[in-house]
């Protein structure tokens, strides 16, 4: 099993910045494609960014020009960069893995980490 584990998140001011980290350990769940997704209560999870092993992203509209994901393969890691961050930004923050390169636009994954809280204060 693919354990993932998210850090990085925390208590921001508005306009500030973060990096999340998700690294990926384990063999039985493949890292073709990778994205963050965040969570705020009463709401569903919705994307915040994506990534293949090729390198193909895919953003979530209330994000684009703010975060850029990437991710350093040879460390089986992703990083989320979010500048510029807004109240609306809080929530916490998933890393998900999936097998399939179309799971950065379907949200087919099949494995998820714990999630890291980020709050942004206005």
């Amino acid at each position: 099993q693919v354990q993932l584990v998210e850090s990085g998140g925390g208590l921001v001011q508005a306009g500030g910045s973060l990096r999340l980290s998700c690294s990926a350990s384990g063999s039985s769940c493949s890292t073709d494609a990778i994205g963050w997704y965040r969570q705020v209560p009463g709401k569903q999870r919705e994307l915040v960014a994506a990534i293949t092993s090729g390198g193909t992203t895919n953003y979530g509209d209330s994000v684009k020009g703010r975060f850029t994901v990437s991710r350093d393969n040879a460390r089986s890691t992703m990083y989320l960069q979010a500048k510029s961050l807004k109240p609306d930004d809080t929530g916490v923050y998933y890393c998900a893995a999936g097998s399939t390169r179309w799971a950065i636009f379907n949200g087919e994954y099949e494995c998820w980490g714990q999630g890291t809280k980020v709050t942004v204060s206005s």
